[in-house]
């Protein structure tokens, strides 16, 4: 019997750890003949803790909530009696569990791996099928032949802007120069994204097998993977994984004999969001200050050191091998007509199961959120996805039929981004949240263009404005002005971008705008400076409101309905957070 705990971030922050030392310790001292093993993390992130127990006979079954309290019991009924706690079980696979929509709508490819294997042995991602694809390509010894499967396989860089891979190889390729590179770029900034971060520590190989067959590809020694000192985990992971593979001789000179040579260094990034832009991560790289270049050149022609460079993210790398063992066609059978395979996404917001979910081309967000997540938590009125990251923008509940693919998503104003899916409800201020994004990436602007560096900040201050009461008429046509400068005289990708959440929200939430400017109000009652507090009818004189009131506005005898002074009103929300009779009233 094998028993495997998910020690990746989600897990470890969930406290697997404990869990997993108490399996281990317990089993050893009892004599319990079980095989306790880690691994990456399972997608079900919102169930953490989670631990899955293999039965000889081949049954999964896979535990939600299992902190270490419950190891006592897990031991003796499941791993002793052979009874499996039906209450704890959220899947398996014969049929039981409590969240099998959530796995059983997917299509791992990508995922192919977490949750399955000891991420930090080499051994067990070879038994299950690793570094077969790169040995094969260099027995064949055909880099064009790579770059056909991959054209064909209809594959888009997962990065954010969907340029075709094979079509990029093939660039690289061609373009003259001696010294080539591959660059993955691991810099996932994004807040509510967590995919490729999780893929690093789960499934490193499968990362590392892609570069190595990018590299034969495009004919480059040398692979560079830039990822973020923010995630030490997979950066540890990864350091395992790059010294396995150079033992194994899968990574190095003369790989298996075949006389290429691959080697993988890692570059730790120090946080700026902007170094996600492929020519500002080349310049951090090259240990200069990251701020982006102008294009053309493109790095396929002049990159790294102003050599030839291939820059894809970790999601595109990880499919380079399944879609090399199964061929481009089993790949491109997945999808739409422009956008093949499978795409992951971090969920994240109010959705009831937050984690990881990865699922073909063309599935409609009403299905992921609803179909596979679970829907809106506590029963709240579905509002709106953001989807693409700060720099994304924002799709109404009304177009939650719309599919998952790059044109569809490009339609709606938004873009696809590297991932993240943040889900809100009709407790969310539209024009708060926006001013968050732009807080964001205003303050992770590089500041070498005028209009990205000015004019986000002045958006910033429009939006700041209006969440706190003082929205002028002619703010949101300021806005839009101020948008679209941005928009289309911005250098790079973050500029062009930052301004898609304000434009998306003024196209299907003006409503919301106009509120707060117009009417002074919050229709989700979120700004507190636009919040009015009464009570109502029903308060019963218990007092809890006016001992917690921090600016005395509260009066009124015990048993005796209670008043509110507006005139000391701070509208800090602690009446309403304590009252248990629903009478403090806010509008």
């Amino acid at each position: 019997m094998r028993i495997l705990v998910g020690l990746g971030t989600c897990g470890i922050a969930a406290g697997a750890e404990a869990t997993f030392r108490a399996l281990r310790e317990k089993a050893e001292a009892a004599g319990v003949p079980v095989r306790v093993e880690k691994t990456g993390c399972l997608g079900m992130c919102y169930r953490e803790p989670l631990v899955e127990v293999q039965d000889d006979g081949g049954i999964h079954y896979r535990y939600g909530h299992l902190t270490s309290d419950k190891v006592d019991r897990l031991l003796e009924e499941h791993v002793r009696g052979g009874r499996p706690v039906a209450e704890w079980v959220v899947w398996s696979n014969n049929g039981i569990g409590t969240e099998k929509a959530f796995l059983e709508r997917q299509h791992r490819i990508v995922l192919r791996n977490c949750g399955l294997i000891d991420p930090e042995r080499i051994e067990q991602y070879i038994e299950a099928g690793g570094y077969k694809a790169f040995t094969e390509t260099l027995e064949r010894n055909d880099p064009d032949a790579v770059i056909q499967i991959m054209t064909e396989s209809g594959l888009r860089g997962r990065g954010g802007a969907g340029f075709l891979t094979g079509m990029k190889w093939r660039f690289t390729r061609l373009a003259p120069g001696a010294k080539k590179f591959i660059i993955c770029n691991a810099d996932e900034g994004d807040p509510g994204a967590f995919m490729d971060r999780s893929v690093l520590e789960s499934d490193p190989h499968s990362v590392l097998e892609g570069m190595a067959i990018a590299g034969f590809a495009i004919g480059a020694a040398d692979g560079y993977i830039y990822v973020r000192a923010e995630y030490p985990k997979a950066i540890e992971r990864l350091n395992i994984a790059i010294a396995q593979a150079e033992e194994r001789g899968f990574l190095g000179g003369n790989i298996l004999g075949r006389g290429f040579s691959f080697n993988v260094k890692l570059k730790e990034g120090a946080g700026a969001f902007v170094c996600g832009e492929e020519t500002a991560l080349i310049a951090s790289i090259e240990g200069k200050r990251g701020m982006p270049r102008v294009r053309p050149p493109f790095p396929a022609s002049k990159g790294l050191w102003e050599c030839p460079t291939s820059i894809n993210n970790v999601e595109t790398f990880a499919n380079v091998p399944w879609i090399l063992t199964h061929g481009a066609e089993a790949f491109n059978s997945l999808g739409t007509a422009n956008s093949k395979g499978t795409k992951v996404f971090a969920m994240a917001g109010k959705v009831r199961r937050g984690g990881l979910v990865e699922v073909p081309m063309g599935i409609s967000i009403k299905e992921i959120v609803f179909g596979i997540c679970g829907g809106i938590k506590d029963d709240k009125r579905f509002k709106t996805v953001q989807i693409g990251g700060p720099s994304g923008g924002f799709i109404p509940a009304e177009l939650q039929e719309t599919i998952i693919d790059y044109e569809s998503i490009t339609k709606t104003g938004a873009i696809m981004g590297s991932g993240g899916l943040v889900v809100m409800d009709e407790t969310t201020c539209i024009v708060d949240v926006v001013r968050f994004f732009l807080e964001f990436t205003q303050r992770e602007s590089c500041g070498k263009c005028t209009f990205c560096r000015i004019g986000t900040k002045r958006m910033l201050e429009v939006l700041t404005r209006i969440t706190e009461g003082d929205g002028r008429e002619g703010d949101i046509e300021l806005l839009e002005q101020l948008a679209l400068l941005v928009k289309n005289n911005s250098l790079c990708g973050l500029g062009q971008s930052a301004p898609n959440p304000v434009l998306t929200t003024l196209r299907y939430f003006r409503g919301e705008y106009e509120a707060h400017i117009s009417n002074k109000k919050c229709p989700a009652h979120h700004c507190q400076k636009l919040l009015t507090y009464t009570i109502s009818d029903v308060c019963n004189g218990c007092t809890v409101c006016g001992k917690a009131c921090p600016s005395d506005a509260i009066t009124g005898d015990k048993k005796v309905k209670h008043v509110i002074d507006q005139s000391k009103c701070i509208q800090c929300d602690e009446c309403y957070r304590h009252c248990k009779f629903g009478a403090v009233v806010r509008d």
